[in-house]
């Protein structure tokens, strides 16, 4: 594959973990459209749920989440309180007896609770929320600060799936973005976890970090595959220092371009391919036993899951909610967030509530994103010929495809292998909202 094909699509572009993406978010739709959401979930469809914990015992100079240090116990204690009146909210306003299926902490890294705080967080939820006994409970770890006593405390909340961020075990390269973090510290936490009977661990990876090479690159994939992992997540380095201040921390000279990034990313998925992972939709990898190998595949804000609810309620700073009729966003500063429900309010502050067009346009794009291809036959049984304007936009994606990326078929088109490293770009084909905003999004490759 020619450099310049790589340079062409390298575009800023969204990882569309969501369409509409978070930018066409806006404070028309809040708190009040929030409530008749969650007043309107159909009884009989399962709902999943989000937690955001937006703190870390220490901040790494790339991370792009929202998140901070917290030093002492006291901050965490009271957000806590504030996460119990937001639940206590939502509880009181959903249909009675919808059922959880799917629960999933994330941050920030939720190891930076104490096994104490583990525990009345579980108790919170599964006092609140039927939760069924089959229910996958996910926790995003921060390796570098698990203890005994909390991965103890996350099996007995029932945790079953544990999300290990790695990024790189290269010395250099966690020098250069502020984490120090050793393979045998990892390995010892996936020994330690399932010893304590949390089976399937995920691993999340990242190309294009300062001072990555093709070196290091292999010599964290052996690390990683001595983890022996059940699913790979191998994320692209967002670098955007304006938007998230640490990361001017991070020197912009020592920084892959753009060849050599997708360098790096062919590389890493090459060498799980080879060692037997199957490649799910962009950049996962599953073992061919695990459930996201087999299908379905969906895409929500923590990327491919096998997770099928189509309701998620998020909770806390920043948590997202996606409902059958659109978004809504929970209010960014932790102190806003927690004065907002104190006062017995839901701390929404702005969402987008979705057309017909943007549905059909997020369910071609979702289905784009998992599956590579065009969902023709889908959008007819779904929307009839409302969807006309997508398969135009789909006919002359393919009449414009000058470089193999796609392949028509019947009324639709497949990605080839050529063009799945270009996913990201082909999808925002069909996106409407992408005029004017690309500058706010990552490299698409």
């Amino acid at each position: 594959m020619t450099m310049e094909l790589v340079r062409k699509y390298a575009a800023p572009v969204p990882r569309y973990t969501s369409y509409p993406t978070a930018l066409s978010f806006s404070p028309r739709v809040g708190s009040e459209i929030h409530a008749k959401w969650l007043q309107d979930l159909p009884l009989s469809d399962p709902i999943s749920l989000y937690v955001h914990i937006p703190y870390c015992k220490s901040i790494c100079w790339y991370c792009a989440c929202h998140a901070k240090a917290a030093r002492k116990a006291e901050p965490i204690r009271r957000y806590l309180d504030a996460l119990e009146a937001e639940i206590s909210l939502v509880e009181q306003l959903i249909p009675q007896g919808v059922v959880v299926k799917n629960i999933h902490w994330g941050g920030g890294s939720p190891n930076s609770l104490e096994a104490s705080d583990i525990k009345r967080l579980t108790e919170m939820l599964r006092g609140k929320f039927h939760v069924e006994e089959t229910a996958q409970f996910a926790v995003e770890i921060d390796p570098r600060t698990l203890s005994e006593e909390q991965a103890a405390a996350f099996t007995e909340a029932g945790v079953n799936r544990a999300s290990l961020g790695v990024q790189d075990f290269d010395d250099g390269v966690q020098e250069a973005i502020g984490r120090i973090q050793s393979f045998e510290t990892t390995l010892g936490v996936a020994k330690l976890l399932r010893s304590h009977g949390i089976n399937s661990i995920n691993v999340d990876l990242v190309y294009g970090l300062p001072r990555q090479t093709r070196e290091s690159a292999e010599n964290t994939i052996k690390g990683v595959l001595e983890i022996n992992p059940d699913r790979i997540a191998l994320f692209g380095y967002a670098h955007m220092p304006s938007k998230f201040k640490r990361q001017r921390l991070v020197d912009d000279d020592a920084l892959p371009g753009v060849e050599q990034r997708f360098d790096l990313s062919n590389l890493m998925a090459n060498r799980l391919m080879e060692a037997g992972y199957v490649r799910v939709g962009l950049d996962h990898f599953a073992r061919p036993e695990d459930s996201l190998a087999n299908g379905p595949v969906h895409r929500n804000f923590q990327g491919y899951t096998s997770d099928t609810a189509t309701s998620l309620i998020g909770f806390g700073a920043t948590a997202i909610s996606k409902f059958p009729d659109g978004y809504v966003q929970n209010v960014v500063p932790v102190g806003e967030y927690e004065r907002l429900v104190m006062a017995g309010r839901l701390p929404s502050v702005r969402g987008y509530e979705m057309s017909d067009m943007d549905r059909m346009r997020a369910f071609a794009i979702e289905r784009l994103m998992c599956d590579l291809a065009f969902p023709a036959d889908g959008l007819r049984k779904r929307f009839g010929e409302a969807s006309k304007p997508l398969f135009e936009d789909a006919i002359s994606l393919v009449e414009a495809d000058r470089d193999g990326l796609v392949e028509g078929v019947g009324e639709g088109f497949f990605v080839t292998e050529k063009g799945r490293p270009f996913l990201r770009s082909i999808s925002a084909h069909f996106d409407d909202h992408l005029i004017s905003k690309q500058t706010r999004f990552s490299t698409g490759v």
